[in-house]
Parts: structure tokens; C-alpha cells; sequence
């Protein structure tokens, strides 16, 4: 494996970790043991994900998802929902052309 994409693994490894930690956010420590990496690849994860405006290091000193990760995950729970809406209407639909 290249070393980009051992990195972008990386990466990666600390946005999943840090799911569900949104406001209390997870210390570097917490972070290398969740992925299992050492603190200092960790560190320079966090940074990339800083960078590209998906972490935050919040006033506590630990890193929680951005404003924008979140604004993602809220996307993807909207268009679901619509999904989920237009399904009901489209098994309304069968469902009542089943009863004629």
C-alpha cells in the first residue's frame, strides 16, 4: 500500500472514531486508541481532517466533526426521509390499487 493511501486510511479511521463524540469531542490519547495508530499519526489525521473543515478542535482541547461533516450527515438523513416518503406513497398507491 502507498503511503498516500496508508494516510488517507488513517484518516479516515479517525473521522469514523470520532462518531457520536460531536460535543464532547475525543482527546488525541482517546483517538490513537480507538484506531489504534500512535498519537503522533493522529495528530496529523486530526490535522488533514481540520484542514479540509471536517474536525474541530473544541475549547476542551479535544476534536469533535466540524459544522460541515454534520451538515453532510444532516443531507443524508433529509434525502432519506424523502426517500422513505415517496416509498409510503408509491405502497399507498399499490396497496389501494390491490383493493379495487
Amino acid at each position: 500500500m502507498s503511503r498516500t493511501a496508508s494516510g488517507a486510511g488513517r484518516v479516515l479511521r479517525v473521522l469514523k472514531a470520532l462518531k457520536g463524540h460531536t460535543v464532547t469531542g475525543l482527546s488525541n490519547t482517546e483517538l490513537a486508541q480507538l484506531t489504534q495508530d500512535s498519537p503522533s499519526n493522529v495528530t496529523r489525521a486530526v490535522q488533514t481532517l481540520i484542514e479540509e473543515g471536517f474536525a474541530v478542535k473544541l475549547d476542551n482541547g479535544r476534536f469533535a466533526h466540524s459544522i460541515s461533516m454534520l451538515q453532510i450527515a444532516q443531507a443524508h438523513a433529509e434525502h432519506m426521509a424523502r426517500l422513505t416518503g415517496r416509498l409510503h406513497e408509491i405502497n399507498q398507491r399499490v396497496a389501494a390499487g390491490s383493493m379495487n
